[in-house]
């Protein structure tokens, strides 16, 4: 009989707020068809995780909630040397939002930012007035689900759960809103599949539970390119990744941040309906 391997998928505590379980299910039968055999553990109380070949945090929703609980969860499995795919060292990279300048520093185009320690009226002007922006995002540096993340003008009074907390400054990016934001999938460094996610209209926000709808697309040649120069800047190299992009005035594309920890995959969206992504959860075993 076939060697089959035991994977822990890391999913939300029990009272996470979410519906995951559509999303999990997908991901579960592409591995499940790879040959792997699939079990759960809610990332905040994963017991014993010794006995898997590979521990996978996929589903790790609401790690931005509890910072010091996420990076405690990272420090044991670096310690206790499980394997986990993507490896420690990128997870704990792509946790925190910094990773953007470190990026812009390698010559990757990535949306501006300016990162505030403690986000009020003045450092907001600051910031705007360093971009030349009249309107801003401004949104956590460790978040997800677009949590936390306001569009805001100069002048306008800031979010109460912004006020005082450190925060990344962008502009609002104008190909957002006229073209969308762009997300190209790759699976052990090979390329999947690509999609475009544009927002509600009224909105800016992408995600699905803000209104937002995908469809396929057909990635240019210098989404690829561009795609290709963020990954290669990461710690390590990533078993799955999404990379998100978006446009300027100009259409240029710019990095709008790196998924490697607990992407959506949409795997429906790929030509192999995801073989491809657990064929390279297997060969990370």
């Amino acid at each position: 009989m076939p060697f089959q391997p035991r994977v822990a998928i890391l999913v939300p505590a029990p009272d996470y707020y979410e519906k995951w379980q559509p999303a999990f299910a997908r991901k579960a039968a592409a591995l499940t068809a790879a040959g792997l055999i699939v079990e759960q553990r809610a990332w905040t109380d994963p017991g014993d995780l010794a006995g898997y070949d590979l521990v996978l945090p996929l589903f790790a929703w609401g790690y931005q909630r509890d910072v010091a609980g996420w990076y405690a969860l990272l420090d044991r499995l670096e310690a206790e040397a499980l394997p986990v795919a993507n490896p420690v060292p990128v997870l704990r990279w792509n946790s925190d939002k910094a990773y953007l300048a470190q990026l812009g520093t390698k010559g990757v185009a990535v949306v501006p930012t300016v990162e505030v320690a403690a986000l009020d009226d003045a450092s907001l002007a600051a910031a705007m007035s360093e971009l030349a922006i009249g309107e801003a995002v401004i949104k956590p540096a460790i978040s997800g689900g677009a949590d936390g993340t306001h569009r805001i003008t100069a002048g306008e009074a800031i979010p109460a759960d912004a006020h005082g907390q450190r925060r990344l400054v962008q502009p609002l990016m104008p190909g957002i809103l006229t073209e969308g934001e762009y997300s190209l999938f790759f699976f052990a460094g090979k390329f999947s599949h690509a999609i475009v996610k544009r927002p509600a209209s009224g909105d800016f926000r992408v995600q699905e539970q803000f209104g937002g709808r995908e469809t396929v697309w057909v990635a240019s040649e210098a989404a690829w390119e561009l795609a290709a120069a963020a990954l290669a800047a990461a710690p390590a190299a990533p078993v799955y990744a999404r990379v998100d992009m978006v446009g300027d005035a100009a259409g240029k594309l710019h990095i709008m941040e790196l998924e490697l920890i607990e992407p959506s995959l949409f795997l429906h969206h790929a030509p192999d309906k995801g073989a491809a992504f657990g064929s390279a959860v297997y060969a990370a075993i």
